[in-house]
């Protein structure tokens, strides 16, 4: 088996906790290449497994870097939640000779390409969890037309939206009071955040259609992709969501599910925590 061994240099522990396990991965496979600041085009480079060590930045990251030849995707969190990479450095000593025998599994995962287009020009981009438009310093409204599969669909007008992917939709999404969506499935969320309206509702639509967003007014906004590139949009421009011609691969062993990740990671599903005598009666 081919290891790529990537990860993010910034995120404290991450060489020292990489210097740590390679002999482990040594053991179990061939080190293609180590990569840390994103540096090495992998289009070049073959292999089986990218083991990404660090949070799930570091996921997003890695899946950009890969761009049009994705490869499985095995995260050992290093940072604060790990919802992707929700495998710890000693979990993945056990798990790791698991995957060099074939006992896990493979699932794919929707991401998205993301048009920018200006009068000055046009820029694309391939991510995975979520492109947001978001107003800017000093943070007045944003008036947005928005289009689905070509038709218009609504005046969106508030502190921007956020058009997620399944993955996405446990992050930014979520605290913006978007839904949950099971992470095989192949749809986009758009929520809206802070709308100036009550009619305003997050709306969920198939993956096969393009999300297209024009700025019809705005002092200062944003457009973001997966929380790491950033432009600036003037009034005018326009911003087209599609799927990407690639899917996101993860690498899941036994014991590690979806909803054992919720309810792990986001506590959801759980009951409060009552005091003593004081749960509801059946």
């Amino acid at each position: 088996m081919r290891f790529f061994v990537l990860g993010n240099a910034e995120r404290p522990n991450v060489r020292e906790e990489t210097d740590r396990l390679l002999p482990l991965f040594r053991k179990y496979g061939e080190i293609v290449l180590v990569d840390f600041v994103q540096k090495e085009d992998l289009s070049r480079h073959h292999a089986d497994v990218a083991l990404v060590l660090g949070g799930d930045g570091a996921i997003l990251r890695a899946a950009r870097q890969m761009c049009r030849k994705q490869i499985p995707v095995l995260g050992i969190n290093l940072g604060k939640l790990g919802f992707l990479a929700d495998l710890s450095p000693e979990q993945v000593e056990v798990a790791l000779p698991q995957v060099a025998a074939g006992n896990y599994r493979i699932t794919s995962h929707l991401m998205f390409e993301c048009i920018w287009k200006s009068a000055t020009g046009s820029r694309g981009f391939i991510g995975l969890n979520d492109v947001v438009i978001h107003t800017g310093p000093p943070f007045h409204m944003i008036d947005m037309d928005m289009a689905i599969a070509g038709e218009t669909v609504s005046l969106i007008r508030g502190d921007g939206v956020i058009v997620s992917t399944p993955v996405g939709s446990t992050a930014h999404g979520l605290s913006a009071g978007g839904p949950i969506l099971g992470q095989e499935l192949r749809a986009f969320v758009v929520t809206p955040i802070c709308p100036h309206a009550l009619t305003s509702r997050t709306v969920v639509d198939a993956a096969d259609k393009e999300y297209s967003f024009i700025v019809c007014r705005a002092t200062s906004a944003w457009l973001i992709i997966d929380g790491q590139d950033r432009l600036e949009l003037k009034e005018g421009d326009q911003v087209t969501i599609r799927q990407a011609p690639v899917s996101f691969e993860l690498v899941k062993v036994p014991g590690h599910s979806y909803y054992q990740t919720l309810q792990q990671k986001l506590h959801w599903g759980t009951m409060p925590n009552y005091r003593s005598g004081g749960e509801p009666k059946a």
